[in-house]
């Protein structure tokens, strides 16, 4: 068995000022908090002896892993990201950053922002600008229709309004 991936297409490189300072906010959380910690469980497990069955020094070693991991990727990417603070000349259009609703045919309305990849989430309504419905919105205005295949297949919904403060 190979560990080969194939090549993944990277996210796009933009993200809000909110998603910046919570990336950074995790990197100093595993680097200058969480691995000390780790660290010196590790140590304490080591000074006891047989390594081969000390669960803490086992599992501690393999938090380091996964920490050392997380921070080389966030360390990359954070200087590869473009942070997009500037609100757009035309607001009635759609762009990155913009809170928009939509309406389905059943008249169900949902809110969005449509944000970069590596800050979306769907429980907080931030919608990926690399997902097949940010992609079908972005560069539309209110009023218009918009089609987009979803895993449900094609869905229509239209555009009730965009703003790009947050909805209070």
């Amino acid at each position: 068995m190979s560990r080969y991936r194939p090549p993944q297409r990277p996210g796009s490189f933009y993200i809000t000022a909110e998603g910046m300072a919570a990336l950074r906010a995790e990197l100093h959380q595993l680097w200058k908090i969480e691995r000390p910690q780790v660290t010196n469980v590790v140590h304490e497990a080591a000074k006891n002896g047989d390594r081969s069955e000390n669960g803490d020094y086992i599992y501690g070693k393999r938090r380091l892993r996964e920490i050392d991991s997380r921070v080389r990727f966030l360390t990359k990417r954070l200087d590869a990201l473009e942070v997009v603070e500037l609100l757009p000349s035309d607001q009635g259009k759609i762009y990155f950053g913009a809170w928009v609703t939509v309406e389905d045919e059943e008249g169900k309305t949902q809110t969005y922002r449509i944000v970069g990849p590596d800050e979306f989430d769907l429980a907080k309504n931030k919608l990926s600008m690399d997902s097949p419905l940010a992609r079908a919105l972005l560069g539309k205005r209110i009023g218009d229709d918009i089609m987009f295949s979803s895993p449900a297949g094609e869905r229509e919904l239209y555009i009730a309004a965009v703003s790009y403060k947050a909805s209070e």
